[in-house]
């Protein structure tokens, strides 16, 4: 199973869809499934149904950061080169799919809605392209991982 297949199935499962893009890679990033669904679920729907930022774009940049993140406060090359990727990552998906915004994704009006999600029916899962977009953000990275390396970190002197 690809990425973007596992991706599109853990939604089909109802995990949102900042979760079902960060699941798909929980092999890479190593966070126990219980632990990265909680750390991701306040992603979907555009951070809380706020439809800012889309969910599979913050699932894609979590990724991210897991894999070629930085953790020192002031390693500012590091920085700028992880923004770079991410700002690349971000371009990626709104060049297929014209924004990163979910409001603006799925036609809608509203900034905001009610906390509470839709019911997942056949009919949610017709009128939404969100199970393409997961796949094709799982997608994105999948591709930017073949084709730059995972950053192992050093170990220090004492784990060696």
């Amino acid at each position: 199973m690809t990425r973007r297949e596992r991706a599109m199935s853990l939604f089909e499962e109802g995990y949102n869809c900042a979760q079902s893009v960060f699941l798909a890679f929980e092999d890479l990033h190593g966070i126990d499934r219980e632990t990265a669904a909680k750390l991701s679920s306040s992603f979907g729907a555009g951070m809380g149904r706020l439809r800012e930022v889309c969910g599979t774009v913050s699932g894609m940049l979590m990724t991210a950061g897991l894999l070629y993140g930085y953790d020192e406060p002031k390693a500012f090359a590091e920085k700028a080169e992880h923004y770079g990727r991410v700002q690349e990552l971000a371009k990626t998906f709104e060049e297929k799919h014209g924004s990163i915004v979910c409001r603006e994704l799925l036609g809608l009006e509203v900034k905001r809605e009610a906390p509470i999600p839709e019911a997942r029916t056949k009919e949610y899962y017709k009128k939404r392209p969100c199970k393409e977009l997961i796949g094709d953000a799982a997608e994105i990275l999948d591709n930017y991982i073949r084709e730059h390396e995972i950053a192992v970190p050093e170990k220090t002197s004492s784990e060696k």
